[in-house]
């Protein structure tokens, strides 16, 4: 990790396009600071793909075309399973992307599409829980 820095808000807000600033901010431990970059940057796989690693819930920022790519998507469900919700259609029923979410809470099965249910390896998760309720 870089060194430490404190970010401020207006820092964010007057870097909003400056993809360097945004990375050096996310690498230093603000993931935050993508809530205020620019939907050019809102775009780029490798800017969001730093936010999510740090803090899935950033996903809810990324673009619509982040938001159906497997490895932004997986990356941020793997640190939250609730951020499934702002996934594609699609990748809500991705086998990879419903396993890192069910392995860490089975109330994620609700984002799932009927898709994920498809696959043994989503059942299996589910079906010793499920009988045990």
């Amino acid at each position: 990790m870089a060194e430490e820095k404190e970010y401020r808000i207006e820092d964010a807000e007057e870097n909003s396009d400056n993809k360097e600033f945004m990375l050096n901010a996310i690498r230093n431990g603000s993931p935050w600071v993508i809530r205020y970059a620019s939907d050019k940057l809102l775009a780029d796989k490798e800017l969001m793909l730093e936010a999510v690693k740090q803090d899935g819930q950033e996903l809810y920022y990324a673009n619509q075309a982040l938001r159906d790519d497997k490895d932004v998507v997986l990356a941020a469900v793997t640190k939250k399973w609730l951020i499934i919700k702002f996934a594609s259609f699609r990748l809500r029923g991705d086998k990879d992307v419903a396993i890192a979410a069910l392995s860490q809470n089975l109330a994620a099965k609700e984002y799932l599409t009927e898709k994920a249910f498809e696959y043994e390896e989503v059942q299996q998760i589910l079906a010793p829980k499920e009988n045990e309720e």
